[in-house]
């Protein structure tokens, strides 16, 4: 389609620029036998051409289209991507839960069953496939895959609210066996390590929205942090470093103003004690 366009426009420029300089002669200058050619160009270049053009990408898209649909329909492993305001929520067969980051294995087709928790989402990884709108009420699928390894940024495509721009999805494409390792791990329940930031944590308001499995902490409303340690960002936005994981602990509204999540009245030697304990959450 590309090449199409380029063609289409090249031609339409030269003939712009013929018509500006044919425009510049009197009708005594014209060549008599280009005269009567007005009506059937018209026709031919006006009508007829771009009918077969736009048919025939019509038809080729039909079939790509129809093609993209058989390779989903073999996927074998399928992800449960559930959207949230504003950020992603990922769910594997065997139990492993992760936030704004999807795992998958190079070369390998996925499936990917797309939902929402809330409003309309649209969930889009520009390098890997098209995007599929997450409505509620409804479920929606779609398939992807890497060639080669990899991180790969993908982004809500339906604006949905006031930190629609911040609703980032990373999908990381590694080998088969990098991949069952980290599925694996993901899957376990954290490690009990008693802690003063573990007690704060089970006994504050986090564990009312946040799930740690292992812990008392079953909260529904925010991301699952059983090893959230082990994430690349924090709320897909920041790198995931104790600096910024205590930034938005304290306040996330000066992160994602709007979020659900408001700033903690724990003080700063509290919010200290909870970072350190989750950053042993991997």
């Amino acid at each position: 389609m590309l090449w199409i366009s380029t063609g289409v426009f090249v031609v339409v420029v030269a003939m712009l620029v013929r018509a500006v300089l044919r425009g510049r002669r009197t009708n005594d200058d014209l060549d008599k036998r280009t005269i009567g050619w007005g009506e059937p160009f018209i026709a031919i270049a006006g009508v007829l051409v771009p009918v077969l053009i736009l048919g025939g990408v019509y038809l080729f898209s039909l079939g790509q289209m129809n093609a993209l649909s058989t390779v989903g329909a073999e996927a074998k492993m399928k992800i449960d991507v559930i959207g949230h305001d504003w950020w992603w929520e990922v769910r594997y067969p065997n139990g492993a839960i992760t936030a704004n980051e999807i795992h998958i294995p190079v070369g390998e087709v996925v499936r990917l069953n797309l939902t929402t928790a809330d409003v309309i989402h649209s969930f889009w990884v520009p390098e890997l496939q098209v995007k599929q709108d997450q409505i509620p009420g409804h479920d929606n699928s779609l398939w992807i895959s890497a060639d080669e390894p990899g991180r790969y940024r993908g982004q809500c495509a339906e604006f949905c609210g006031l930190q629609h721009a911040n609703m980032v999805v990373t999908v990381v494409a590694e080998d088969r066996d990098a991949y069952d390792t980290w599925v694996a791990a993901e899957a376990r329940p954290a490690s009990t390590v008693a802690s003063d930031g573990a007690d704060i944590f089970m006994s504050s308001s986090c564990a009312g929205c946040h799930a740690i499995r292992g812990t008392e902490a079953t909260g529904q409303l925010g991301p699952d942090l059983t090893h959230v340690a082990s994430r690349t960002t924090i709320a897909g936005v920041l790198d995931n470093t104790p600096t910024n994981l205590a930034r938005f602990v304290a306040d996330p509204q000066t992160v994602k103003p709007g979020v659900t999540m408001p700033p903690t009245e724990l003080s700063p030697e509290e919010v200290d004690a909870v970072v350190q304990y989750l950053e042993s959450l991997r």
